[in-house]
């Protein structure tokens, strides 16, 4: 058995924890994990050469054998380093006491509001988060062990497309407080329906009530309400658009931005104006729960909305960008019927003479896939847009043959982007959209 106090030690030696052999650059310990297509074992050894200055192994492998003191052998490599990583936040103090982690999940939103969170608590707070979306039983783990002796609060995010997901991460981050941004139809191949998605983000919210913690709720979505209502002993910290009376303003050319007035305080007839950087109106409720948490911890009101105000985002999540030709709204990096939706909701709202969607398949949806991409395309026809292409085999099928007037199908990116080369759009609002494996980032440049 590992002796984890020992490890703990040997890592406080290091710069950080590596997986990647090839990113050493000198005093890291690196773990050797292990994937489908690849086994870190096999590196292990070139990770030492290379600078790292311990290689933690599977025992029986190659490396382990190896004899080099700077081999450390343990039965899993990736329990290792997620008791590693528990460890670390368990000792990781802030006057005397264990770190405070918030952590957060959902269908949507997830690392938009940990980036909103982190930029809020940041007025006022050292604070760590998870990197990118390093979400899931490798990245949760690495984002624990990179929180500093400086750190005063760590916000995780936490991703899941199996059933047990959230339940296995919340044991490796402890979150004092929790935050689910939203329940949707989404990886419905891995969670079978809308209550397994339930099922799975809600244990985050049986974690929080088993340990004493507290949830951020939006007190405006009424599946939220009902499962935190479930959970005897937790306490909750309500907020909203609707229970704030808060106000989100139409966008058009001139503020294609999604802004947004917030009562002064409750009850107050006095509006504070909110200005983001962000694509979309579904976003408004990210804001707020950045808003909320940042209320929580002391940070006001009109330091949350600054710092909301100063977050730009990037790749290609709720990006807006002006082009010589067109408007675009960028929304690449995921899809699901509860995101596709709500971005063509948030095109409906949109003032603008022309308007277009080029919209990609939605991934991992099961036996349900073609329902909901009929659902789609039924909605997206009804809204008379100017233009709609359709990328991928799931909306192909949901067409069955049938391409109506205004629309145009095609197997790939790929191919609409040759399209587009031949067919040029220009003076449209144009929301680009599909699941991250469609690449639909192709069509970018002829836009």
């Amino acid at each position: 058995m590992m002796d984890i106090q020992k490890l703990y030690s040997l890592f406080k030696e290091c710069s950080r924890v590596a997986t990647d052999s090839r990113a050493i650059e000198g005093g890291e310990m690196f773990f050797a994990l292990k994937g489908e297509n690849f086994d870190g074992n096999e590196y292990a050894l070139k990770s030492l050469e290379s600078g790292a200055r311990y290689a933690v192994v599977d025992e029986g492998s190659a490396a382990a054998l190896s004899g080099d003191p700077r081999v450390i052998s343990v039965p899993d490599t990736l329990q290792a380093l997620q008791s590693l990583a528990r460890h670390h936040r368990e000792n990781s103090l802030v006057d005397g006491k264990p770190i405070t982690v918030i952590g957060l999940t959902g269908t949507n939103g997830k690392t938009t509001t940990k980036e909103l969170i982190t930029r809020v608590l940041s007025m006022k707070y050292k604070v760590t988060s998870t990197q990118g979306n390093l979400n899931n039983d490798i990245g949760v783990p690495l984002s624990l062990l990179s929180i500093k002796g400086v750190t005063e609060l760590a916000v995780i995010e936490m991703g899941a497309s199996h059933p047990d997901d959230i339940g296995k991460l919340v044991n490796v981050c402890e979150p004092d407080y929790g935050l689910i941004t939203n329940v949707g139809r989404a990886h419905l191949l891995g969670f079978g329906s809308l209550e397994g998605v339930k099922m799975a983000k809600g244990q985050l919210y049986d974690y929080l009530a088993a340990h004493g913690g507290k949830a951020f709720v939006n007190a405006d979505d009424p599946d939220l309400m009902a499962m935190a209502a479930e959970r005897v002993g937790m306490e909750t910290i309500e907020y909203g658009i609707d229970k704030w009376d808060a106000i989100v303003l139409p966008s058009s050319a001139e503020h294609p931005y999604l802004r947004m007035a917030i009562p002064q305080e409750p009850g107050s007839e006095t509006l504070l104006a909110v200005e983001t950087h962000l694509a979309g109106a579904y976003n408004a409720t990210n804001v707020a729960a950045a808003i909320a948490v940042g209320l929580r911890f002391g940070v006001s009101l009109e330091e949350a909305i600054e710092a909301v105000g100063s977050y730009i985002p990037k790749n290609n999540r709720s990006q807006m960008e002006k082009t010589g030709r067109n408007i675009l709204i960028k929304d690449l990096y995921n899809a699901n019927p509860t995101s596709m939706t709500a971005a063509l909701d948030n095109l409906a709202m949109v003032e603008a003479e022309r308007k277009v969607a080029l919209l990609g398949d939605m991934r991992e949806l099961g036996e349900e896939s073609l329902s909901e991409h009929v659902k789609i395309l039924d909605k997206v026809l009804s809204m008379g847009l100017d233009l709609v292409c359709l990328v991928g085999e799931e909306f192909g099928k949901a067409l069955d043959g049938t391409v109506p007037e205004g629309v145009k199908w095609f197997p790939s990116s790929a191919d609409l982007a040759s399209w587009l080369k031949e067919n040029p759009v220009n003076g449209a609002t144009v929301l680009v959209k599909g699941s991250r494996g469609i690449q639909m980032e192709n069509t970018l440049p002829e836009l």
